[in-house]
């Protein structure tokens, strides 16, 4: 005796594929579904509806500090270093040698202002051109901090994020630690401003670098764990760039303090209202910021 036809009458099909025979249903709705649409439970499977809807009703796992619980922890690290290399080498390529001061101004590097006695000297014309934070140029803020001249000059400012990213992000989260990445570079070209003479050029990642080294100390006094060897690292850094030439320590202490603060923010804030209290800090830093530079060019 012959059993009925496939996909004919008093055969099961999958619920979301109509020409799929199937004999397992979900094990909290009891539909039928097929091994494509199928996610094994602690007991049977189930099916994409109740996957779903039970993904609405389970909190984000967390941790101490309020960082979601990814498989990939370290995203925003990953992608910060492959857009300062991807920069780095088209600079290479395209200017094919030393990069110059002219190719420095050209690709946003953070200066105050360009004169126009200089402007000559450089090639360009002091008139009607302006060139500079001071005439508006506000962006240099930001560009300077992925431009990178030396390999090791790039190579030490990403291994450095690469490694105090790694110990970051995954605490701190995605979006906190974007910001305190991006207003640590923004502190630290700020406070380079306020200092330089109307020559000064200042490029890297050192800035941003900074500001996660005193955010890791932060956070690690937050969580109770040894913060000798960061001190360790923080000292030997800050008299390096005391007494190297060709170092620019105000951007250094700039994105330190940053970075420094922000971190506080972020790990003190009470757990009920952690987004609040993250945004404000990030608003008032960035408020602190914009106050500097336009007190700085005016």
């Amino acid at each position: 005796m012959q059993g009925p036809p496939p996909n004919g009458p008093g055969v099961p099909t999958c619920y979301r594929h109509a020409d799929r025979e199937t004999y397992i249903r979900c094990s909290r709705c009891e539909k039928f579904i097929c091994p494509e649409c199928m996610t094994a439970a602690p007991v049977g499977f189930q099916c994409p509806d109740c996957i779903a809807q039970g993904s609405k009703t389970t909190r984000q796992a967390r941790t101490v500090l309020g960082g979601e619980i990814r498989q990939h922890g370290d995203l925003i690290t990953k992608s910060l270093v492959g857009i300062n290399v991807v920069i780095w080498l088209l600079v290479q390529i395209v200017q094919r040698g030393s990069v110059s001061d002219t190719m420095r101004l050209a690709y946003g590097a953070n200066w105050p202002e360009l004169p126009a006695r200089f402007a000559l000297v450089m090639g360009y014309e002091p008139d009607p051109l302006q060139i500079g934070v001071v005439e508006g140029e506000w962006y240099r803020l930001l560009t300077a901090a992925f431009l990178h001249e030396q390999w090791w000059h790039i190579g030490m400012n990403m291994l450095a994020l690469w490694i105090l990213g790694s110990a970051l992000e995954p605490v701190l989260g995605r979006w906190r630690f974007t910001a305190l990445y991006l207003l640590s570079a923004l502190g630290g070209s700020a406070v380079s401003l306020l200092g330089a003479s109307e020559y000064t050029m200042s490029l890297g990642a050192s800035g941003a670098v900074f500001g996660l080294m005193g955010a890791l100390f932060v956070v690690m006094r937050r969580l109770g764990r040894d913060v000798s060897a960061v001190v360790a690292i923080l000292a030997i850094n800050v008299v390096i760039g005391f007494t190297a030439s060709g170092i620019d320590w105000r951007a250094h202490l700039g994105g330190l303090v940053t970075g420094g603060i922000l971190a506080f923010v972020f790990a003190h804030a009470p757990r009920e209202h952690r987004l609040v209290w993250g945004i404000a800090g990030c608003s008032v830093v960035a408020a602190a910021i914009v106050t500097a530079v336009v007190a700085t060019v005016a």
